[in-house]
């Protein structure tokens, strides 16, 4: 039996008044996907615990098979993780967004999705001028993709480090437009030292070469960094130790790479995977299914979905999940027909274009096992998976479910 789940991010929405009441869900043309739906099971399903921000490091895990209450401790970790970081009980590992600040406001959570390589450049140079003004500095930046970096905290004890991984910190992409001195209110000596780190990290940014070049091409400068969801080092049960199955993750996002590695997947690299609109969704689905061959369980995770509605842009919301339609869920289904298999689809967390951000709300759930008649699901949309049979469960048991249930 092959298992794969399908995870195309923050595509479930809200009725739009541009589409005519609908959701981009309903008005995207996806025949692989419904045709698994009209066989399949339907229903839905939350990834996020009561108390849990909604967000994809919480909710992913949650498709993982992990439950956030018990083995969650922050972004930043995840995303350490998958980019081989080691780190100390001491540690506190934070997400670090380059930024677009203006006038003490978050005008821009990604700098205009700076690339990896001009990111690599900045980083380099916060950490030479923190290291020359400092002796004694306890940090490092470490360049990621595009805007997403990490930024690690050495502690004095593993006291110090549990106070700080508990601070308020606020995403980037929840602010847009606010005042930022607004979520950096912070008393506590060590909490101060990060606000000072990132309004200081603006002298080295503001009139640095590669912002002066973007500025010229009439692109937003990273001219600042935003430290946000922080946490220890998480601590994963081996997935085939306990689901004593083999397992694959394809993202192109470090925070699931980091689950993946935390969990002990093997986490696949797929050239041309960006984890935005121009992702090369063909490629993720060609090695998908080349990571069926080997492996019982694929877990393929899609972010231009929720890159769109965070964008609030709904062509580009439809367009992507027309594209993993085509390109990614078609050709792993036809891969295998013939074969036993299940598949899962579901998005981590909704993404509304009204709203842009993530809401806590339920996400529609599809569930296709080959061996089984399905029920009466219509389509993968807010509305088509009411008719399904699915009982809504807690998120992190989904991987139980349709390995022993379906």
């Amino acid at each position: 039996m092959k298992y794969v789940i399908f995870i195309p991010d923050g595509s479930s929405d809200l009725p739009l008044d541009e589409l005519d009441g609908k959701t981009p869900l309903q008005v995207a043309e996806t025949p692989n996907i419904d045709k698994l739906a009209q066989n399949g099971f339907g229903g839905f399903t939350n990834n996020v615990p009561d108390g849990y921000t909604p967000g994809s490091d919480v909710a992913n895990m949650s498709i993982f098979g992990y439950n956030p209450a018990d083995y969650y401790t922050g972004r930043g970790p995840l995303e350490a993780g998958s980019m081989g970081i080691e780190t100390k009980p001491t540690d506190v590992i934070f997400r670090c967004n380059t930024i677009t600040e203006k006038d003490d406001t978050m005008e821009d959570f990604n700098a205009g999705h700076i690339t990896s390589e001009e990111a690599a450049v900045l980083m380099d140079a916060l950490n030479e001028y923190f290291k020359e003004k400092y002796d004694d500095f306890k940090g490092k930046f470490y360049p990621g993709i595009s805007y997403r970096h990490i930024f690690v905290y050495s502690c004095d004890s593993e006291e110090d480090a549990n106070l700080l991984a508990d601070l308020n910190t606020v995403p980037p992409h929840d602010i847009a437009g606010e005042n930022l001195t607004e979520y950096t209110i912070w008393d506590d000596d060590l909490a101060v030292k990060m606000r000072d780190i990132m309004y200081e990290a603006q002298e080295v940014l503001k009139d640095h070469e590669v912002n002066k070049a973007r500025i010229a091409d009439g692109k937003c400068p990273a001219n600042m960094v935003w430290l946000w969801g922080q946490g220890t080092t998480p601590k994963l049960p081996d997935f085939k130790e306990t689901y004593g199955l083999t397992g694959a993750v394809i993202t192109g996002v470090d925070l699931l790479k980091g689950i993946g590695v935390f969990a002990n997947l093997d986490v696949i690299d797929v050239p041309g995977a960006t984890g935005f609109f121009d992702t090369d969704y063909e490629a993720k689905g060609q090695y998908g299914i080349e990571a069926l061959k080997n492996h019982d369980v694929l877990l393929i995770h899609i972010e231009a979905p929720d890159e769109a509605g965070h964008a609030q842009l709904i062509d580009e919301k439809v367009k992507a999940i027309e594209r993993i339609d085509e390109f990614i869920v078609g050709p792993i289904i036809e891969s295998l027909e013939g074969e036993d298999f299940k598949a899962a689809i579901l998005p981590d967390h909704p993404t509304p274009i009204s709203i842009g951000t993530h809401t806590r709300d339920d996400v529609p759930l599809v569930i296709y096992s080959s061996d089984k008649t399905g029920d009466e699901c219509t389509s993968f949309d807010e509305e088509g998976v009411k008719t399904g049979s699915i009982e809504k469960q807690d998120g992190y048991k989904l991987m139980s479910r349709l390995i022993n249930e379906f």
